[in-house]
């Protein structure tokens, strides 16, 4: 897949009047677009809120003929009329809720974490100024509590995704996805996150002393090149490592599958502390962390 670096206004002539200029959002529709051209299948195209509060993001998707899942921010006004809900954790507080005895509009929802762990949340389709069960975007909150809506346990999503069972459903392009469905996509997501922490700490992504657009992109290309060449080692493997691993059961059970048994650290790596932070998950290397130690801004091949 490819990978097109951000640059500022201020390396064009016109700045963001140039016609070279674009946004991080034109940039992030297009890249998805060009994936499935080049025939990448996905499920849906996932993004924060950053992305979601954008109607112009999410218009360009579904031009593309894309399905998403992207977050809201919580308190994102639309109009409506004055005793309509305003914003989705308006839209979140007036779905009925009477307790575990009487979950009213919410329905129960498992999240399944790697090992194993799980938990419960609730997921309702909310109705916002247009948005509905049954309209071309769907409003769905999902949290840990309903009665209080705790703001680091709450997601507001927005999908294109029509309802199983609503009128959308047969003349969709995409297929339907159940509540559940739409929690655990998003629920992917923060592992996006993971790797991105992981490309920019570990493996470098920020730390260069060049100011030249062309020296930062050649930069961030070495970097890619390292994350891929990560991700090859730890999907091929040596023969004798892999006649130590389980084999992987099938996918669907939770965020991120079912949990593995990992290669044994010491069978890749030499046993003992290590001086600095190594990549965690996805590539299960590291034989040990250690303090991390100040880091310096360089410029290593």
């Amino acid at each position: 897949m490819h990978a097109v670096p951000y640059t500022p206004a201020k390396h064009f002539g016109k700045g963001e009047n140039d016609p070279a200029f674009r946004t991080k959002l034109a940039i992030g529709a297009g890249l998805a677009a060009q994936a499935k051209a080049a025939g990448f299948v996905f499920r849906a195209v996932c993004a924060d809120s950053a992305y979601g509060d954008q109607d112009g993001f999410r218009g360009e998707l579904r031009e593309a003929g894309l399905p998403f899942v992207m977050a809201l921010k919580p308190r994102r006004g639309t109009w409506a009329y004055g005793a309509d809900a305003h914003t989705p954790v308006d839209a979140a507080r007036a779905l009925a809720w009477g307790g575990p005895d009487d979950p009213g509009d919410w329905q129960p929802v498992t999240r399944t974490f790697r090992g194993g762990r799980t938990q419960t949340w609730r997921a309702a389709d909310a109705q916002l100024g247009w948005w509905g069960p049954d309209g071309t975007t769907r409003l769905v909150a999902a949290t840990a509590d309903p009665a209080t809506l705790p703001e680091k346990a709450t997601w507001y999503l927005a999908t294109n995704l029509a309802r199983p069972g609503g009128p959308r459903e047969a003349e969709s392009p995409h297929p339907a996805a159940a509540l559940a469905e739409i929690v655990r996509i998003y629920g992917i997501r923060h592992w996006i996150e993971q790797s991105y922490k992981q490309v920019k700490d570990q493996l470098g992504w920020a730390d260069f002393q060049v100011r030249s657009d062309i020296a930062i992109r050649r930069h961030q290309a070495l970097v890619n090149c390292a994350f891929s060449f990560c991700w090859a080692a730890w999907f091929a493997g040596s023969p004798s490592q892999q006649d130590t691993v389980v084999p992987r059961p099938e996918p669907g059970r939770g965020e991120r599958g079912a949990a593995r048994r990992l290669t044994p650290a010491g069978a890749v790596l030499a046993a003992g502390i290590t001086r600095d932070t190594r990549l965690a998950f996805p590539l299960d290397r590291a034989a040990a962390h250690g303090p991390r130690r100040p880091r310096h801004r360089s410029c290593r091949p």
